[in-house]
């Protein structure tokens, strides 16, 4: 079995509702290795590139809204994880994104929810296939964020005004 990465999102119920130590005690049953974490405040433009493959869905606008935070907690904990099996391991742990039809001991089936607005409030994102966790992991992460390199890097002088401490 080849080594993998893939994207996790504790979404932003998951944070509110404190679920990020069960979640993560969930996860650490797959035995793979976190590689990079952080917590996020995510834009419109994160989210919008993140769910770009549902813009054409009705409920498109609200999971934007939902994954900025506007119905919970501003804030995401994005992770890689990486080992054998990777993208397999943490699916099976995470269940169905339908949290209703999500197997009662997996993380979205436990702590999962559908609003009365239809919205689902599934904790958590894991990346479905090797090309979408390139593009997500890319998308979330810069290189020097990750651990080791999981993809080619190369250097580049980029100029660009960005927040220092003072």
């Amino acid at each position: 079995m080849k080594n993998q990465q893939t994207l996790i999102l504790i979404k932003p119920d998951g944070l509110k509702k404190s679920l990020t130590g069960n979640v993560l005690t969930r996860l650490s049953e797959t035995k793979l290795d976190i590689i990079a974490t952080k917590t996020v405040q995510v834009t419109s433009k994160l989210a919008e590139e993140h769910y770009k493959y549902l813009k054409d869905k009705p409920f498109y606008k609200e999971l934007i809204k939902y994954l900025m935070g506007e119905f919970h907690k501003k804030k995401v904990m994005a992770l890689v994880y990486w080992g054998p099996d990777a993208i397999n391991k943490v699916r099976n742990i995470c269940g169905a994104t339908n949290p209703e039809e999500a197997d009662s001991v997996s993380i979205r089936g436990a702590y999962g929810r559908i609003t009365t607005k239809g919205v689902y409030e599934n904790v958590i994102h894991a990346s479905t296939n090797e090309e979408e966790a390139e593009r997500e992991i890319k998308l979330w992460f810069k290189p020097d964020e990750i651990i080791f390199d999981v993809y080619p890097t190369k250097t580049a002088t980029v100029k660009k005004k960005e927040r220092v401490w003072a």
